[in-house]
């Protein structure tokens, strides 16, 4: 029986925090055992909203570091396909095909599309970036994808992926299989600010790569309850991000119980509950780091994982634009 293929991936943002490994890279992990992954690091998807050259001088060594991260984290090339979108020349292909398969006012009901133009500052919507959820069909469609792990916010671009797959099999004939989501039901990671989510742009973050020092003064500077002004105050522990992080990252479940339990009668103090949450972060991060290391000191190692992906990405995305090319009618004058 056929393993099922599953595409997800990121834009090369450079070395990776706690919150992608809650969010995403846990369940890849997880996904390799059982399915064949497709790890794409979407570096075209960067120009919709920063196509300066400076920005894009900056790519590669975001993308070696994003390599590095996922394979300490447990990503393992012997069985999934790191590449970089970039290298799959029939990305652009696909793209231009699928962009007449649905309309503009589809596209524009996205509210993602708006939030990225906003987030990004944009006074007008570029082309690309109205196009972006084709271009990710693009990418989904071209390793003929079964499965695509999804955020519950992101939903509605597999939705637009599945209605090009339908579209094109009706009108040329069954080539790509309509992806289906697989939404992770995991806690959003706030920053350390208490902001709703982690992220490096707005200082919030926690880097995986980060040493233990850098770990113990983040924690320190942690939001917690601003009510509680003194620790003989009771405290909210509900959505108190350094109590998030204790149930996801400290393994001592009878410790995290006894600190919510004295948190909430006002028995302990925030640099107590820090203390513990520091230690029990460094400890999840240290065979991490540990591993990181090993891997940067190996020349060469990055190149060699992502040419390998590259490969087989490409070779994938040639026969699935044969087969296209094939239903559409499109092989006349081709060599």
């Amino acid at each position: 029986m056929e393993r099922k293929r599953v595409l997800t991936g990121d834009r090369p943002t450079g070395r990776l925090h706690l919150g992608h490994w809650i969010g995403s890279i846990r369940n890849r992990v997880l996904l390799q055992q059982e399915m064949d992954c497709f790890f794409i690091i979407a570096d075209l998807h960067t120009l919709t909203t920063r196509p300066e050259k400076e920005r894009l001088a900056e790519v590669p060594a975001m993308i070696h570091d994003m390599v590095l991260d996922y394979l300490a984290l447990g990503i393992d090339p012997e069985r999934s396909r790191i590449f970089v979108q970039s290298a799959v020349p029939e990305t652009a292909e696909l793209n231009l095909y699928l962009g007449m398969l649905v309309t503009l006012p589809r596209l524009e009901r996205l509210p993602t599309i708006k939030d990225m133009a906003q987030a990004a500052e944009l006074e007008v919507m570029p082309f690309g970036l109205v196009g972006y959820p084709v271009l990710q069909a693009a990418d989904i469609l071209l390793p003929r994808a079964h499965v695509v792990p999804v955020g519950r916010d992101n939903l509605s671009h597999v939705e637009i992926t599945r209605e090009i797959a339908r579209r094109f099999n009706y009108l040329y004939g069954a080539v790509f299989p309509e992806p289906e989501p697989l939404v992770a039901d995991v806690e959003v990671l706030p920053g350390i600010d208490g902001k709703q989510k982690m992220s490096k742009s707005l200082g919030n973050a926690i880097l995986l790569s980060d040493d233990e020092a850098t770990v113990n003064r983040l924690v320190m500077r942690m939001y917690t309850d601003p009510n509680r002004v003194r620790a003989d105050i009771p405290g909210r522990v509900e959505g108190n991000p350094v109590f998030i992080y204790h149930d996801e990252f400290n393994p001592d479940r009878d410790e995290v119980e006894d600190l919510k339990t004295r948190y909430r009668e006002g028995r302990v103090g925030d640099v107590e509950v820090k203390r513990k949450l520091a230690m029990a972060l460094n400890d999840f991060l240290a065979p991490v780091r540990e591993r990181r290391a090993e891997l940067a000191a190996r020349p060469g190692l990055v190149e060699e994982v992502l040419a390998e992906g590259n490969r087989a990405a490409r070779a994938g995305a040639r026969e699935t634009m044969a087969r296209v090319r094939e239903a559409m009618g499109m092989t006349y004058y081709r060599d």
